[in-house]
């Protein structure tokens, strides 16, 4: 039996970009940045902090807390709350959520955030607790963590399709280079691809700068009726179409693709737009062999054709194919799940043309790619959202 055809996101405004600045270690917890995000976007949106009545929250470092804690202490009494813990596929998530809550009246003004802190010894332990499944699978075996699972999933697709370290570089370096024009990124300093390649291994295939930095901070952003954000007087995007999927394909032996695949047409139909008409991307890039699949299969190019493609193109947000224009993980850095929302954030700064030194020339049209939750051989949760300029 088909699926039932998916209703439509008209009248759904996303507006109000926050980021708390990133930091490499944090004193305060969770709760501080999450705060700071929720008292930026009441400021940015000029509301009170009483009108923000829906709340869709994504964080590691919260627990024992989930979002319904988060309320008492912040002061909120929303009458639509959610909690989302899927990392870096959150953001789409939070935002798919929030946005069928305002269609249906649940909600007015729904906060979605994600945020985490990073004490000195917190990402270790974030890692020793993840998963369940990933951690039985591989402990035994002397190796845990998500530089041995990705290294391993780098090389079968480089055994599979014949990608080279050099094709995973010109990722790295044009998303440094995009970095450079934003100044939340926690990488200030260019990357040339010879420095890449010889950057120390940490689990072969993969070096130092396939890794992202973990870091604390927030992203954040504000999802309501066009109707209100014009009220308002907000810059808005619009919702053209978006798409989830979980455990997709799941009887590949290891991961060469993700459940964008399987719900690609649909993203496009929603939108009414191929692949070719987007400005820009915002893939998720934990590791660049998966920014080399979100390609494929998102349908710039076929399957094995990532290598071919990442050398025929400029992916700076002035080149011929804009990639993580904010710099992305692997240069911004990755403040835990507000990994899932750092690409949301950058989409809608520049549809709203507040991306700054690093715009899109005349963007019109953005992909915002979800990705998140490993295990062992794979990564559970896929998304993807095109977002518009709003007429």
């Amino acid at each position: 039996m088909a699926p039932s055809k998916r209703s439509s996101y008209d009248g759904v405004a996303v507006a109000v970009p926050i980021t708390v600045p990133y930091v490499r270690y944090a004193t305060e917890g969770a709760h501080w940045f999450i705060g700071r995000a929720l008292d930026a976007l009441v400021r940015g949106a000029g509301v009170a902090k009483d009108d923000i009545d829906g709340l869709s929250l994504s964080s590691f470092s919260l627990a024992p807390d989930t979002a319904v804690g988060v309320t008492q202490h912040l002061g909120l009494s929303p009458r639509w709350l959610d909690h989302v813990p899927t990392g870096g596929a959150s953001g789409v998530m939070c935002l798919r959520r929030a946005a069928r809550a305002v269609q249906a009246g649940d909600a007015d003004i729904v906060a979605c955030i994600g945020a985490d802190t990073n004490h000195v010894d917190s990402f270790r332990q974030t890692l020793g607790s993840f998963s369940n499944f990933a951690r039985d699978a591989s402990y035994p075996y002397g190796s845990g963590g998500p530089n041995s699972i990705f290294a391993m999933i780098t090389a079968n697709y480089m055994r599979q399709y014949g990608a080279t370290r050099e094709d995973f570089g010109r990722i790295c370096v044009d998303q440094r280079t995009n970095a450079l024009g934003n100044p939340n990124a926690m990488f200030k300093k260019a990357l040339t691809l010879d420095e890449y390649m010889a950057a120390r291994p940490i689990s072969d295939p993969i070096h130092l700068f396939d890794c992202v930095m973990p870091c604390a901070g927030a992203d954040a952003f504000l999802v309501m009726s066009e109707a209100r954000a014009r009220d308002l007087g907000l810059a808005h995007v619009v919702v053209r179409g978006a798409i989830e999927r979980h455990n997709a394909f799941s009887d590949d032996p290891v991961m060469v693709r993700g459940g964008w695949l399987q719900d690609r047409d649909d993203l496009y139909a929603q939108a009414g737009v191929g692949p070719d008409a987007l400005d820009f991307v915002q893939t998720y890039d934990d590791y660049p062999v998966i920014v080399m699949m979100q390609f494929e299969d998102l349908g710039f190019c076929d399957k094995g054709e990532g290598p071919a493609f990442v050398q025929s193109h400029s992916m700076a947000f002035d080149g011929s194919f804009p990639n993580n224009t904010s710099g992305g993980q692997l240069s911004a850095g990755q403040a835990g799940a507000a990994g899932g929302f750092l690409g949301m954030v950058e989409a809608i700064r520049q549809l709203t043309d507040q991306a700054g030194p690093r715009a899109v020339p005349d963007a019109q049209l953005g992909l915002v790619a979800g990705f998140g939750m490993v295990t062992y051989d794979r990564c559970l949760c896929t998304g993807a959202v095109i977002l518009g300029r709003s007429a």
